[in-house]
């Protein structure tokens, strides 16, 4: 017991460590959250409470009070924590995979399927909702992208449905906030098996990353991706 002890006391600590960063992060691009976390846990106190002393049960209703209090604070910290942190890691490259990391169980990310030489790049999600390319750079560009990523894709995932999205903050784009909302709506219309069997497939096709002819060891200075830059 003595030892389990520091050890619990030890992951406490780091949960107080990483909420203290997670609020200092957030306050640099939402200086009002702590008057907002203040103004949820006291009004959600302050309303049970009163409802409390109608009903003669204030000390009831004070404890019932205090844990919604601290729940509906936690949760307001937390969307406008994840609000702010997509408002940093809005038009940064790379920004689309880092969410498809974080999407849930159930769905497997390949970063760059697809890249050319400006630097637009389409990610993959495959999951029971078929497979999602999800684009990012320029629109125009990334079309093009696309257009070739899926054909590719046809000749060995026909049956699979196949959606493509756009990350942007234009008509016809999806916000980076919205992304992983987005990938939930999709119909789940591929079962367990045929998830896997699909990643399979593809796994056998290859990407980007596997396909091209890196060196081993540090990258040499001014080197070039070849002309394309996508995996055939």
């Amino acid at each position: 017991m003595a030892r389990k002890e520091p050890a619990a006391d030890a992951a406490n600590a780091g949960r107080l460590k990483q909420i203290a960063l997670t609020y200092k992060m957030t306050r640099k691009a939402d200086k009002k959250i702590g008057l907002v976390l203040a103004a949820v846990g006291i009004g959600t106190l302050g309303v049970l409470l009163a409802i409390g002393f109608l009903i003669g049960h204030p000390v009831y209703l004070g404890i019932l009070g205090l844990l919604l209090a601290f729940l509906a604070t936690a949760i307001v910290f937390g969307r406008r924590a994840e609000r702010a942190a997509f408002g940093q890691m809005e038009g940064q490259p790379g920004a689309a995979a880092a969410v498809l990391d974080n999407v849930g169980r159930g769905w497997t990310t390949t970063p760059a399927v697809a890249m050319n030489r400006s630097q637009d790049v389409v990610h993959r999600a495959v999951g029971k909702a078929g497979i999602v390319l999800v684009a990012e750079g320029n629109p125009n560009r990334v079309k093009t992208l696309l257009a070739a990523e899926k054909r590719k894709m046809a000749r060995i995932v026909a049956d699979v449905p196949v959606h493509d999205v756009i990350v942007g903050t234009g008509e016809g784009q999806t916000e980076l906030k919205k992304l992983r909302t987005t990938l939930m709506k999709y119909p789940r219309v591929l079962t367990g098996p045929q998830v896997t069997a699909t990643n399979d497939r593809l796994r056998a096709m290859g990407d980007l990353m596997t396909n091209m002819p890196l060196p081993k060891g540090p990258m040499p200075k001014g080197m070039r991706m070849p002309k394309g830059g996508k995996a055939r």
